[in-house]
C-alpha cells in the first residue's frame, strides 16, 4: 500500500509540473471566450470599450439562464454574506436566479434567512426563498427539491454554494462560458479559498491538506481523465448532465461524488479551473473537523463498495486511483501501519521492518504532499503526526462505510463560528440599504444553562488510549528492543494525547 500510494502522488506531482512548464491551461485544452465578447460580434448589448455592459437589457440574450442554488441550515452566522456574494454576481437580473433552500429547524433562523431574501428582493434581484415540510435526503434532498421548481425549467447551469461561500463578482463570467462553448463539459470546479487559516494550528493543517487536493489531485483529474470529485459547492453544473445522472440521490452523505460518478460514467467531462477561487471557512474546532471528516471518509468508502459491479478494466482510473488508493487505502495503510504495525513490531524482534518502508517512502510522500502549501513547509512534521491522529477517525469511518453500519448515514451539518465575515464583504461596492427592524418572539441569544460535563464529553477518548499505548511501545522500545523507533513513538503518542485532550483548535463560544 505504501508503495502504491507513491506512486499515486509522483504520478500526480508529474503531471501538474508538466502541465504548469508546458501551460497546460483549461482555456487551452478546452474552447473559452467572453460570453460578453460573443454577444458584442453578434450586434447585440450596450458595449463600452469592446465589452457588453452586462445587465444591459439589450444585450442579456446572448447569456444563458443560470441558477444559483444557496442550501442552508441554521447558518445564523453567515447567511448574510452568502446571500449578499450571490446577489452581488456580475450576470444580467433577467438571466440569473438565486435559490436559498433553507432546512431550518430554528425559527428564529429562519425568519432571519426570509428576511434577508426580502431584502435582496426588494432591490431588484431576482432571488427566492425556498423551505420544505422535512430535511429527508438531507442536502441532496433540498437540491433535488429545488430543481423540481417550474421556475428552474428555464435555467440551463446551476451554480452551487454552500452557505459559508463567498465568490467573487465575476465568477459567472469566468466559469460558464467553459460549459456554453464546450458541450461535453457537465462540470466546472473552482478552488476553495480559506478566509480563516491562520486561526489557529488546526486551520493551518487542513489548509495544508486541501490546497494539496485542489493543486495537484484535482487539477491531474481534470487534466489526464477529465474527472474529479466534484467537492459540493464552488462549482456550476450542466443541468441536462444532472438529469443525464438521474438526478440528485441521497444514498450517501457524499451527494456531490456520487452525483459526479454517475455522471462521469455516462462519457460527461469535468475541468478544473484553479484561478478562480472562492473565499470559504474552515472549521476551527476539533468536534467539527472529525465529524466533517467522518462524513468525507465513510460516504466514499461506501460509495466504493456500491460502485463495484462497474467493470474494472473500462473504469481503471475510477475504481482503483480514485477510490481505493485515495479514499480505502490510504486511510488504513496511516492507521495500520504508522500507529498500529510499527509500534507494537518492538515487542517482536523477529520483525524486522526494512528502512526504505519507515523513512524513504514515506518521508518522499510527505514531501510530495506537502507542496501543495510551500509557505507552510516549517509545519510539515506536526502536519504528518496530527494526519496520524486523524486516520483514526478516517479508518472507523471507512470501515462504517464498507460494512454500512449504523451510523452509514450520519449527517452532521460542520458548524460554522462567522469567521466569514472577518474579510470584506462579497457585496463591497453596492449600495448600502436600510437595516429591516424585526421584533422576536424568542432571543437571538438563548439563556444558557449549566449542565453537568462527562468525562467522555470533555475528552476525545479514543485518542487517549492510543496514544498511551504508543508511547509505551516507546519505553519499551528504549528499555528492551532498542530498534530506534522510540523518537517516533514519543512523538506521535504525545500528539494522540494533545488531540484526546482537545489541545487543539479553538473552543466554541458554548464551551466557554
Amino acid at each position: 500500500m505504501t508503495v502504491m500510494i507513491l506512486l499515486e502522488k509522483l504520478f500526480v506531482a508529474a503531471v501538474c509540473y508538466a502541465a504548469k512548464a508546458f501551460g497546460h491551461r483549461p482555456e487551452s485544452r478546452y474552447r473559452w471566450r467572453p460570453i460578453a465578447a460573443s454577444a458584442c460580434k453578434a450586434g447585440g448589448g450596450d458595449e463600452e470599450d469592446g465589452i457588453v455592459i452586462v445587465g444591459s437589457s439589450s444585450g442579456s440574450a446572448a447569456f444563458p439562464v443560470v441558477l444559483v442554488q444557496i442550501p442552508m441550515y441554521n447558518e445564523r452566522e453567515v447567511y448574510k454574506v452568502s446571500i449578499g456574494a450571490a446577489c452581488a454576481l456580475e450576470w444580467p437580473s433577467d438571466r440569473m436566479v438565486i435559490q436559498v433552500l433553507d432546512d431550518s429547524t430554528d425559527p428564529v433562523v429562519k425568519d432571519l434567512v426570509k428576511i434577508e431574501c426580502q431584502r435582496w428582493k426588494s432591490k431588484g434581484v431576482n432571488i427566492r426563498y425556498e423551505v420544505r415540510e422535512n430535511r429527508k435526503g438531507y442536502k441532496a434532498g433540498a437540491l433535488k427539491q429545488g430543481l423540481m421548481r417550474d421556475y428552474v425549467r428555464e435555467c440551463e447551469f446551476i451554480a452551487m454554494f454552500d452557505a459559508d461561500f463567498q465568490p467573487e463578482s465575476d465568477f459567472l463570467l469566468r466559469t460558464v462560458p467553459f460549459l456554453v462553448h464546450n458541450p461535453d463539459i457537465a462540470l466546472v470546479q473552482t478552488r476553495w479559498k480559506f478566509v480563516n487559516s491562520d486561526e489557529c494550528l488546526l486551520t493551518r493543517f487542513q489548509e495544508m491538506s486541501l490546497d494539496y487536493h485542489f493543486k495537484f489531485e484535482q487539477e491531474a483529474g481534470s487534466i489526464v481523465y477529465s474527472f474529479f470529485g466534484f467537492n459540493g459547492t464552488a462549482g456550476v453544473w450542466r443541468i441536462s448532465a444532472i438529469n443525464d445522472a438521474g438526478g440528485w440521490n441521497d444514498r450517501t452523505t457524499v451527494e456531490d461524488m456520487d452525483l459526479a460518478v454517475r455522471t462521469a460514467l455516462l462519457g460527461w467531462k469535468f475541468v478544473y479551473v484553479g484561478d478562480v477561487k472562492v473565499r470559504s471557512e474552515l472549521p476551527s474546532t476539533f468536534k467539527a473537523y472529525r465529524f466533517q471528516q467522518h462524513r468525507w471518509s465513510c460516504g466514499p468508502a461506501n460509495l466504493f463498495k456500491k460502485m463495484l459491479k462497474v467493470s474494472f478494466w473500462s473504469k481503471l482510473h475510477l475504481l482503483y486511483d480514485f477510490f481505493f488508493v485515495g479514499k480505502i487505502a490510504a486511510h488504513t495503510l496511516t492507521f495500520i501501519y504508522y500507529c498500529f504495525a510499527i509500534p507494537v513490531s518492538v515487542f517482536f524482534p523477529e520483525i524486522q521492518i526494512p528502512l526504505w518502508g519507515v523513512v524513504y517512502v514515506p518521508t518522499v510522500i510527505t514531501l510530495c504532499k506537502s507542496l501543495g502549501s510551500p509557505s507552510s513547509f516549517h509545519l510539515v512534521i506536526l502536519w504528518v503526526l496530527f494526519e496520524n491522529v486523524m486516520s483514526l477517525h478516517r479508518i472507523k469511518a471507512t470501515i462504517t462505510g464498507l460494512l454500512d453500519t449504523r451510523r452509514v448515514n450520519e449527517w452532521v451539518v460542520t458548524e460554522k463560528l462567522g469567521d466569514a465575515n472577518k474579510t470584506e464583504p462579497a457585496m463591497e461596492g453596492l449600495d448600502d440599504v436600510q437595516v429591516i427592524d424585526v421584533e422576536l418572539s424568542t432571543p437571538l441569544v438563548p439563556k444558557l444553562e449549566k449542565r453537568r460535563t462527562r468525562l467522555w464529553d470533555k475528552y476525545n477518548c479514543s485518542e487517549i488510549p492510543v496514544g498511551t499505548c504508543i508511547i509505551i511501545c516507546g519505553c519499551y522500545d528504549v528499555l528492551y528492543a532498542k530498534k530506534g523507533y522510540y523518537i517516533y513513538l514519543f512523538i506521535q503518542g504525545l500528539a494522540f494525547l494533545v488531540v484526546g485532550f482537545e489541545y487543539i483548535g479553538t473552543r466554541p463560544p458554548s464551551a466557554e
